[in-house]
C-alpha cells in the first residue's frame, strides 16, 4: 500500500535568512509511502499528517535538507512498515515567480 498526502499546507518557521527566523510562512509538503499493509496494520494518513505539522512547527529547522531528515527519521521510527518514502517541501512564497523547495527519496528492504 502507498499513502499520498499532497499539498499539505503548514506555517512555520523554517529557512535561515533573517526574516524567514521571525515570522512563519507557508510550506507546502508532499509524502508518498509504501508500507507492508497487513490486516491489522494500516497507517492512518491523518495521523501522518498532523505527525508532520507538528515536526515542522516545532523544529525550526535552518535547512530544508535537514526538515527532510528530521521528517524522514520520526516517519520511519513512527512507521516501521515503511520501506519507501518520498518528501518533498515547497516554499511557495520565497521567489515572485515560482514555487522553490527539495524533495528526497528513502528506500529500505521490505
Amino acid at each position: 500500500m502507498t499513502i499520498h498526502i499532497e499539498s499539505l499546507l503548514i506555517e512555520t518557521i523554517i529557512g535561515i535568512l533573517d526574516f524567514e527566523r521571525v515570522k512563519p510562512q507557508m510550506v507546502i509538503v508532499d509524502i508518498e509511502a509504501s508500507y507492508l499493509y497487513k490486516k491489522e496494520l494500516f497507517i492512518n494518513y491523518a495521523t501522518v499528517a498532523q505527525l508532520i505539522e507538528k515536526q515542522l512547527q516545532t523544529q525550526k529547522y535552518e535547512l530544508l535538507e535537514e526538515a527532510l531528515l528530521g521528517l524522514e527519521e520520526l516517519l520511519t521510527l513512527t512507521y516501521p512498515a515503511i520501506y519507501n518514502l518520498k518528501l518533498k517541501i515547497l516554499k511557495p512564497d520565497i521567489l515572485n515567480n515560482c514555487n522553490v523547495g527539495l524533495s528526497s527519496e528513502w528506500s529500505r528492504k521490505k
